[in-house]
């Protein structure tokens, strides 16, 4: 098999304040991210060979980016991948310009919420696996209380612990000027907050957000042309369990198999052993306060069982050992589906590069770091990782 690694460099990015744009379109949003990324990279609309455009419920088919783009008679290709819409159009993408088709693209991630909802599947529709009675808080509500009692953690414990989560990216996401809720918020107000679905409450779910991001991307002997700090992406793990679509009367609620999987392809191709030595910054794909816990051990950044101990201590704090969600993550800065895979890549672009948008938030020589996007639910997971490298 065959090796992206180091093949494709990002050049440019851009991302909209995310929030309840009330006041923008779809296509506003679109047009502000992709015009910053255009500015970014230094490039123009007529350098754009082709476009990757995500959206889960706010778009039908490449013309919903074409459109108020302008992008005229080049290949427009809508994708959507439940919750991981976004990142799927960076590693279509990137695929296309390591197999040589093109040299520079466009991606866009996009979703208005705010407008709509959740309002965006036919009619009549049941899927086996997200079906009627079946939501979203509900299912990792069940992975949060299998997983305290397999490892012996009380209800108080766990929930102070995910509390913490909360706490933690919250605080980073009231210091990014792009944030959805930037409100710090205590521990105290977050264990007394209304309980969504046990044991989880109103602050270990995030929201629903309007948001757009973008990035240019090219191959990455071309790189140097358009600017010396570019980002390399250095491995893309993509996995979907066989239980996708039925349920899985053996899953067990512990253990995040696919992103295990997705984690050790990326790995592979990016030549990492430790990742908890080796990556400097992750930006987590947060949906639920648990998530981010049973993510922490399925990356390999924590012992299966033991992230309550690190996320206690505080390790992944921006002053901590292993940042994670910097820029407040799903939970603080934002949840526009189709938009958060590539805003997950725009954080840890801009810290690779030094330009966190305020010093307090810039972290200290980051030099590799992982996004991690993912659609679905425990026991019918679809993560996609991405590692993002300095040039050089």
């Amino acid at each position: 098999m065959g090796t992206i690694k180091d093949k494709v460099a990002i050049i440019g990015m851009g991302c909209c304040k995310f929030g309840e744009n009330w006041d923008k379109s779809a296509d506003d949003m679109i047009i502000d991210a992709t015009y910053e990324a255009y500015e970014d990279a230094g490039v123009e609309k007529k350098d754009i060979q082709a476009c990757w455009c995500g959206t889960a419920f706010s778009g039908v088919g490449g013309i919903c980016v074409a459109g108020p783009l302008k992008l005229d008679r080049i290949p427009v290709t809508r994708l959507e991948n439940f919750c991981a819409t976004g990142m799927e159009t960076i590693r279509n993408a990137s695929y296309a310009i390591a197999a040589g088709v093109y040299d520079i693209v466009l991606c866009v991630g996009f979703e208005k919420l705010k407008d709509s909802g959740l309002a965006g599947l036919p009619a009549g529709y049941i899927h086996p696996a997200l079906g009627v009675n079946v939501t979203a808080p509900g299912r990792w509500a069940m992975a949060a209380t299998r997983y305290f009692q397999h490892y012996g953690i009380s209800p108080q414990e766990g929930r102070e612990t995910l509390g913490r989560i909360s706490v933690k990216n919250h605080y980073n996401g009231a210091r990014h000027p792009k944030a959805h809720l930037r409100r710090e918020v205590t521990l105290e107000q977050v264990l007394s907050a209304p309980i969504i679905a046990w044991p989880l409450g109103l602050f270990d779910c995030c929201g629903n957000t309007d948001g757009a991001a973008s990035a240019i991307l090219c191959r990455a002997d071309l790189a140097k042309k358009f600017r010396d700090d570019y980002v390399l992406i250095k491995g893309i793990g993509l996995a979907i369990g066989p239980s996708l679509g039925k349920e899985d009367a053996d899953y067990d609620y512990i253990h995040l198999e696919e992103t295990i999987t997705a984690a050790q392809q990326a790995y592979k191709e990016a030549g990492i052993k430790n990742p908890r030595k080796e990556l400097d910054i992750l930006e987590l794909h947060d949906c639920f306060t648990i998530s981010e816990l049973m993510t922490l051990e399925a990356i390999g950044v924590c012992k299966q069982g033991h992230a309550k101990e690190d996320i206690d201590a505080g390790v992944f704090t921006l002053k901590g050992e292993l940042p994670a969600n910097a820029d407040g993550g799903l939970k603080s800065f934002g949840h526009p589906i189709g938009a958060s895979g590539v805003r997950e890549c725009y954080e840890v672009y801009k810290q690779i590069q030094g330009k966190a948008q305020l010093p307090e938030r810039q972290l200290k020589d980051v030099k590799l770091g992982l996004s991690h996007n993912q659609g679905g639910h425990p026991g019918s997971l679809l993560p996609i990782i991405t590692i993002l490298g300095a040039a050089g």
